[in-house]
């Protein structure tokens, strides 16, 4: 997926992740991009008591 598109719809983008990480928060576990990606999904998808947290 071409970038501009990535960041028009909101998906995540793991190697910035993971150079944050490597920039911010050295010695810290880095997730695998499977565990970065099932959580960003549970973060905007899921809200409180199971309803989801996304306005469409």
């Amino acid at each position: 997926m071409l970038h501009w598109l990535q960041v028009l719809v909101g998906v995540p983008n793991y190697e910035k992740y993971v150079e944050h990480m490597k920039t911010h928060h050295p010695g810290e576990p880095i997730k695998s991009r499977k565990e970065f990606f099932c959580e960003v999904q549970e973060a905007r998808y899921n809200g409180k008591s199971g309803k989801v947290s996304r306005c469409c």
